[in-house]
């Protein structure tokens, strides 16, 4: 990609909509300059422009919501960005997965992505484990260590073979998403992450 070859309107600034690279979900349109699309091509995460603020604005450098770039592609006329990105959080300020969760056709609201449940759970299990809240059930399986969490899991791969043996769609998804929770909550104990995961399967995959 050659950056001259971007056609920057008179202020210099071109739109740049990021997706979710795992989802495909549309999750904000922001502006860069060629400064801001320098350094996010350096750093692998978004950098915007801020009309508001008239300033470079680092996505996520004080909430930790960053956007790790995987690809940026432009249009057939040269004057807007398409950046492919995992987030590491709510892409609104408001706290929602996408900026564009509101419809204008009534009773069509935009639904969050699969994807959004899963991060919003990896960032409190990454706080429940910095910070160990007294009372909380996750807080004490990461006290009690990594053999306890292990057991929970075989608990509920059991449960799992039981509801799928059993024909019970309901109690299946009840006893996946149990699962899936506590291994969550392993991996995020041994320091591996989802992507780290979702990287082997890709690899596998191609």
């Amino acid at each position: 990609m050659n950056i001259e070859e971007i056609k920057f309107d008179e202020k210099g600034l071109v739109p740049a909509i990021v997706q979710d690279a795992r989802s495909k979900s549309v999750l904000t349109l922001a502006y860069m300059n060629k400064e801001s699309l320098k350094m996010t091509l350096e750093k692998k995460e978004t950098v915007f422009y801020s009309r508001s603020r008239q300033e470079l604005w680092h996505k996520g450098e004080t909430s930790g919501n960053t956007q790790k770039v995987e690809s940026i592609s432009y249009d057939c006329d040269q004057d807007a960005l398409l950046i492919q990105a995992v987030p590491s959080g709510p892409a609104c300020h408001k706290g929602d997965y996408s900026c564009f969760s509101e419809s204008l056709l009534e009773g069509t609201n935009q639904k969050e992505a699969p994807y959004a449940i899963l991060d919003q759970l990896k960032q409190v299990l990454a706080e429940r484990k910095s910070t160990l809240p007294e009372g909380s059930y996750t807080s004490q399986l990461f006290q009690e260590g990594v053999d306890r969490i292990a057991k929970k899991i075989g608990e509920e791969a059991g449960e799992v073979i039981i509801a799928a043996k059993n024909d019970d769609k309901e109690e299946l998804a009840m006893e996946s998403a149990d699962l899936l929770f506590h291994l969550l909550l392993l991996l995020t104990d041994r320091g591996v992450s989802l992507d780290d995961v979702l990287s082997v399967l890709e690899d596998r995959h191609q």
